[in-house]
């Protein structure tokens, strides 16, 4: 593939939107524009990506550090949309608000007697747990939703020190949305003093945690009013008990207890469907220096960047077509910068597309009979034999 057929225009400085270094190297290079669209370039290295992925152990094969579950593989970036929690002991990993840890109830207690009492200006959780001092996981706190497809009044208690996972709730009950004000009232609820005694055609919806914990402070379902000591199954059962709260950063790891991390990602695949834009973007991540992108082979779209330095007395275009022919001829992958431009520019250009490996067809050179070849991750060049130069790079991609 030569340079020019590729319409490849890189730039010298990183663009003004670069979310992180990686895809600051993506423009910068040519694989992408400013507005994050694959160029020539970039769709040749999606098309090698894509062709890579029918090898069962492709994403091990990229070396990139993932953190996957059955059904999906992340990469960790500060400029994630994703929020996912990870055990970095024993690698537990799943979107965050799917996450399931381990719960700890307060010793278990006798049931008190139910005691209504008078709560002022508390109709918030940090609130009532201030006024009545005590802590917020010995309060029941209340949403309320209405299902979409029937109109459902769905009534949901979780511990008061914990936060709804809405992703959870509608795996368990369906599609929901906040209940109006009117729906509230009329299942006999009262926003900011509810709970799910009394209520009248509800679903009731508990977290797991809360049928493990004694004499919670509940709405009376009156505003201003609040009820101590309520305890499931003596004064309220529930239709659904599961585990519908979020985790966050610190809680116990179900599997082996220790502290879950919270960890912003992209997903590179899920159940084996690959996002081979975000993979790219990885790579570039992972992979570059100062000077620009440094893919390793068994990822990189070409093997290696060719390029000529315009001679005053040889023909050194001419050699490199036949270097180029001899190396496609034994399989290997090249990006021809066949341009008649400066060195430093083509060697500038080399450095921020990353191919690993250079070889530069150069005057000085050529008399000897020699080409001069350059890892990209290395600082050295070293000269080779025309004769050699196949036989030497075979050896470097192995």
């Amino acid at each position: 593939m030569k340079y020019r057929d590729l319409n490849i225009q890189t730039q010298r400085e990183a663009p003004n939107n670069a979310r992180t270094e990686g895809f600051s190297f993506l423009v910068r290079a040519g694989y992408l524009t400013r507005e994050n669209i694959p160029t020539q370039l970039g769709e040749y290295t999606l098309n090698h990506l894509r062709n890579l992925s029918s090898d069962p152990s492709f994403l091990e094969t990229l070396a990139l550090p993932i953190m996957s579950n059955d059904d999906e593989t992340f990469f960790p970036i500060s400029s994630g949309s994703i929020e996912v929690a990870h055990c970095p002991s024993c690698n537990y990993t799943e979107r965050l608000e799917l996450a399931q840890f381990a719960k700890n109830p307060f010793p278990k207690e006798d049931a008190f007697p139910l005691e209504k009492i008078l709560t002022p200006d508390c109709h918030t959780i940090e609130a009532l747990a201030n006024f009545l001092n005590i802590p917020k996981e010995k309060t029941a706190k209340a949403l309320m939703y209405t299902r979409i497809p029937d109109g459902k009044f769905v009534f949901v208690v979780i511990r008061g020190d914990m936060q709804l996972s809405e992703a959870k709730l509608k795996a368990h009950v369906g599609d929901v949305r906040p209940a109006t004000a009117e729906e509230i009232q009329r299942a006999g609820a009262a926003a900011g003093y509810a709970s799910p005694i009394g209520l009248k055609d509800a679903l009731i919806v508990v977290d797991d945690l809360i049928p493990r914990s004694q004499n919670l402070v509940a709405g009376a379902n009156e505003l201003g009013y609040h009820l101590k000591n309520t305890n499931y199954g003596r004064d309220y059962s529930a239709e659904v008990v599961e585990d519908i709260v979020q985790a966050k950063a610190g809680d116990t790891c179900k599997n082996c207890g220790n502290p879950l991390s919270t960890i912003t990602a992209i997903i590179l695949a899920t159940r084996k469907v690959y996002d081979f834009e975000n993979i790219l973007l990885a790579l570039a991540e992972i992979y570059h220096d100062a000077k620009g992108l440094t893919i390793h082979h068994l990822a990189a779209p070409f093997d290696v960047y060719l390029m000529h330095i315009p001679g005053k007395e040889l023909d050194t275009r001419a050699q490199a077509e036949e270097v180029c022919n001899s190396m496609q001829s034994a399989g290997i992958t090249i990006l021809f910068d066949d341009r008649d431009e400066r060195a430093g520019v083509k060697f500038n250009d080399a450095d921020l597309i990353g191919c690993p490996i250079r070889v530069t067809v150069g005057e000085k050179a050529l008399k000897e009979g020699m080409v001069e070849l350059k890892q990209r991750t290395q600082k050295e060049n070293q000269l080779v034999s025309l004769e050699a130069i196949v036989k030497e790079i075979k050896s470097l991609l192995k």
